[in-house]
């Protein structure tokens, strides 16, 4: 069995975080905690998840990796996990258990997939992993950087200390956010980080990230070298930051696996991160209700819960693009390749990125271990309301607040054929009506 880490740390860092200044806002965010030794959720207990798979199959000498003179284990984990260097994204913002190893010239890298993240900092003590457990949600783990005979994986649930909050909806979860610059006469005095998902407004978005790719004239606040400390941010700077596809004259770009941070990474990654919280904590909502017998009383509460992650699923409020956006890496062409697709050739996958993130909003992460794993009566209403939203059984213009608008009745339509021909398991009248 992998080992449990030792080596001592102030804060979490196994992937997508942030810790300071946060604005809190929507509904979940202020529900309270569920005690991790809760008897249907037992978090340390054994988990399934792809980075818990190669934890033993490193402890038992069935996988081997290879050691690189850039990155060190890092692309050998990349291979075992499937994880595609196009999805490369790069922040400098010094929000990471190796904080001080962080700066515009030396920006943290986090790849990542549907299922697992690896974080790389130069010169760092540990490689730092995420996976997504199928009812357990996100569990950290990390790898010594060290070359070693036997390399191993810890598992890391100290790092909960800034990835269980309410910015991660109280559950064990990721965290991608923005630091906004000050506004006071020399960008002294106290700053916010604000955490980001597709509703985001485009300005308002990574602050202390690069972002490689263009998008016209639409400002966002990433590639500004003041934005490294959430608490005392520097002030704006607007020259030299937009539309930027190099970085070279930044920082030393050889010394990562690719050279980007790719834009349209940073758009997935954004929407992926809340989706995830979304359905650890609806489904650990769930089960604790089922265990305690609380479910008549919780009723309301819990159909609200998962109506926000129907609306959720289909780009809710999704914050419209004002002209196109592209990156500058492959993941345009990779992330669609994943699939599945209809008959026609169609995929939730494709991207639009020209007046919204994806051509067909409907998230990809209906396809997710993940969500097929949340409890039954979860999954149940969840496609119900799905459902009527797409026939226009559902006729308000809005679910658990999140505006619908964006979608049109091509996009319903095309979204029901899709998801039929696509996705094993669906309720009868789902594919009853399609003979229709």
């Amino acid at each position: 069995m992998f080992r449990r880490a030792r080596l001592p740390l102030k804060a979490a860092g196994a992937a997508l975080l942030i810790c300071g200044g946060w604005l809190l806002a929507d509904r979940l965010e202020d529900t309270i905690f569920i005690p991790l030794d809760h008897p249907a959720i037992q978090y340390a207990a054994e988990t399934t998840n792809p980075v818990a798979s190669l934890a033993k199959r490193l402890d038992g000498g069935q996988t081997k990796l290879d050691y690189s003179p850039v990155g060190g284990y890092l692309r050998a984990l990349l291979k075992e996990l499937a994880i595609n260097v196009d999805s490369q994204v790069l922040v400098f913002s010094r929000t990471s258990i190796q904080g001080d190893k962080i700066s515009p010239r030396t920006p943290r890298a986090i790849y990542f997939s549907d299922d697992a993240s690896v974080g790389f900092v130069q010169n760092g003590q540990v490689l730092e992993l995420t996976s997504l457990d199928l009812k357990q949600g996100v569990v950290l783990y990390s790898m010594n950087t060290a070359r070693a005979e036997h390399p191993s994986l810890a598992r890391r649930d100290d790092c909960l200390s800034c990835h269980q909050g309410p910015v991660t909806l109280a559950v064990p979860g990721l965290l991608v956010s923005s630091v906004h610059p000050s506004n006071s006469p020399g960008g002294e005095g106290h700053g916010s980080a604000f955490m980001t998902d597709h509703r985001t407004a485009f300005s308002a978005r990574w602050g202390g990230w690069y972002v490689t790719g263009t998008h016209g004239g639409q400002y966002h606040l990433g590639n500004n070298p003041n934005l490294t400390d959430p608490i005392h941010p520097g002030p704006a700077i607007p020259e030299g930051t937009q539309n930027v596809t190099d970085l070279k004259d930044r920082f030393d770009t050889s010394r990562y696996l690719a050279p980007t941070s790719d834009l349209v990474a940073l758009l997935v990654l954004e929407h992926q991160v809340r989706m995830t919280n979304l359905m650890t904590r609806i489904g650990w909502d769930m089960r604790v209700a089922e265990h305690d017998g609380t479910l008549a009383a919780q009723r309301d509460q819990l159909n609200a819960e998962m109506d926000e992650l129907a609306a959720y699923m289909l780009f809710g409020d999704e914050d419209p693009l004002k002209e196109p956006v592209a990156g500058v890496s492959t993941f345009t062409k990779t992330f669609p390749a994943r699939g599945p697709r209809d008959k026609q050739g169609r995929s939730l996958r494709d991207f639009d990125l020209k007046t919204r993130l994806f051509r067909y909003p409907l998230s990809y992460m209906i396809y997710s271990a993940a969500f097929d794993a949340m409890p039954d009566a979860v999954r149940a209403r969840v496609y119900q309301r799905l459902y009527d939203i797409l026939t226009n059984n559902d006729t308000s213009k809005s679910v658990a607040d999140l505006s619908l608008e964006n979608l049109t009745a091509a996009d319903r339509r095309a979204i029901l054929e899709i998801v039929r021909e696509t996705k094993p398991n669906l309720p009868a009248y789902w594919t009853a009506a399609s003979a229709k």
